[in-house]
């Protein structure tokens, strides 16, 4: 029988709950790597599981994208209302900033997960809006105390994720810590500095710059002939 909409599910078994964190775990190196181009089968032959056993978790992938984005705004939740614990309002959302960059930095499947979740969904839209209270309500208070420039909004905190993310897809396994230093960049621009001695990470070398030039992905076609021959 279905629970009803108010009754807790009940835990998985400890064997269901690793598969399922595994799953997990194999979904995000597959869409870390290909995308949104993976498939359940891909998944369960990558994660050494059956597929009836993927499918029992999940019946199909946009199930476990949900899943994956559910996971992550959990984790923006926490590090939001973490963040609203300190007492000073520029400090609350620097450390949200930086917090929320590091996630960011380290989770190369977040884009794409964010992009194809089923955001105006329950339980996912009241996750969504909650976490958009919460900023809304750090970026206030910042902006009330001065201890942000007066412009700054909301939009900017998700702008800010979104070219540190950008750096870090680019600089992973390369400069892994790059991202940091444009991340100071930027809060600096926002007019928030931080307290005690500045962190410090240092530019990238020219070679590992060379290094994060995109690869071609088809060669130039060649020239067959002459034109305008004498």
């Amino acid at each position: 029988m279905t629970p009803e909409p108010h009754e807790p599910q009940r835990p998985l078994r400890a064997d269901a709950e690793r598969n399922r964190r595994l799953i997990m775990r194999t979904a995000e190196r597959l869409i870390a790597r290909r995308g949104s181009l993976v498939t359940l089968n891909a998944i369960a032959r990558e994660a050494g599981v059956g597929v009836g056993t993927v499918y029992r978790r999940f019946p199909d992938l946009q199930a476990l994208i949900d899943a994956l984005f559910t996971e992550r705004f959990t984790t923006f939740l926490r590090l939001a209302t973490a963040a609203g614990q300190h007492a000073d309002p520029g400090e609350a959302l620097r450390h949200y900033l930086l917090e929320a960059a590091q996630w960011r930095a380290e989770d190369r499947a977040l884009e794409t997960v964010l992009a194809h979740a089923g955001t105006d969904a329950e339980p996912i839209a009241r996750m969504r809006d909650d976490l958009g209270r919460q900023v809304d309500a750090l970026v206030r208070d910042a902006v009330t105390t001065g201890a942000v420039r007066e412009d700054f909004a909301s939009a900017d905190v998700y702008a800010f994720l979104y070219m540190i993310g950008a750096v870090a897809d680019r600089t992973h396994g390369i400069a892994p810590d790059a991202w940091r230093r444009y991340a100071e960049v930027l809060l600096l621009g926002f007019g928030l500095r931080e307290e005690g001695p500045a962190a410090h990470t240092s530019a990238m070398t020219d070679a590992q710059i060379r290094r994060t030039w995109p690869e071609p992905t088809t060669r130039p076609a060649e020239d067959t002939g002459r034109s305008g021959r004498a």
